[in-house]
């Protein structure tokens, strides 16, 4: 099953080489990871998707925990949440498909972004299957290039990461959660 988990970590060099460094050593491939600012100045927040159990998302969330640029993790898999993802996608568009490829990319709501001789760059903010959707019927005009962002997710509501009482630090918010995740310990080694 595919997991997301969102971390607020410092914003220094080496945090995410440390992050993904701790993926690597635990043998788990990242599907997606979109790192970016947050509200917070020295803040960053990581969207991490993996592909895993609920034992190995626990055991990753535990273990992200015992990074010390890392101040808060959640894994919200299972809360309802608003994913995106931003694609970029240059497509072959001579003067007699053209035409065909502007309606398909208002069909999907996209937009034309660059216009060249042969070539259109449509960019799309959607879910990851819709824009799976729109590479596959642009796939016979000949898809040229591409870039995606990957999964960028949030909970729905008004409830902000990590716990239902926003007024606690980030920090006291990380051990407390990490020391929860200790309690349950089920006889697995989670060290970094």
């Amino acid at each position: 099953m595919v997991h997301t988990l969102v971390a607020h970590v410092e914003d220094r060099p080496g945090v995410l080489n440390r992050v993904s460094s701790l993926f690597r050593r635990r043998a788990f491939n990242i599907t997606s990871l979109t790192v970016g600012p947050t509200d917070r100045a020295g803040v960053s927040r990581m969207t991490i998707v993996v592909d895993t159990d609920e034992h190995g998302a626990e055991r990753l969330t535990a273990n992200l925990y015992k990074l010390v640029s890392v101040l808060r993790v959640e894994n919200i898999t299972g809360v309802p949440t608003v994913s995106r993802d931003l694609a970029m996608i240059k497509v072959a568009a001579p003067a007699e498909t053209r035409t065909e490829l502007i309606h398909l990319v208002n069909v999907f709501r996209a937009r034309i972004v660059d216009v060249a001789p042969e070539s259109l760059l449509i960019e799309m903010t959607a879910t990851e299957e819709k824009i799976d959707s729109l590479v596959e019927v642009l796939r016979p005009y000949g898809v040229l290039e591409m870039a995606r962002t990957g999964r960028v997710s949030m909970a729905r509501g008004t409830r902000p990461l990590g716990h239902a009482d926003a007024s606690m630090p980030g920090d006291e918010l990380g051990l407390q959660a990490a020391a929860a995740a200790a309690a349950g310990d089920d006889g697995v080694s989670y060290s970094v």
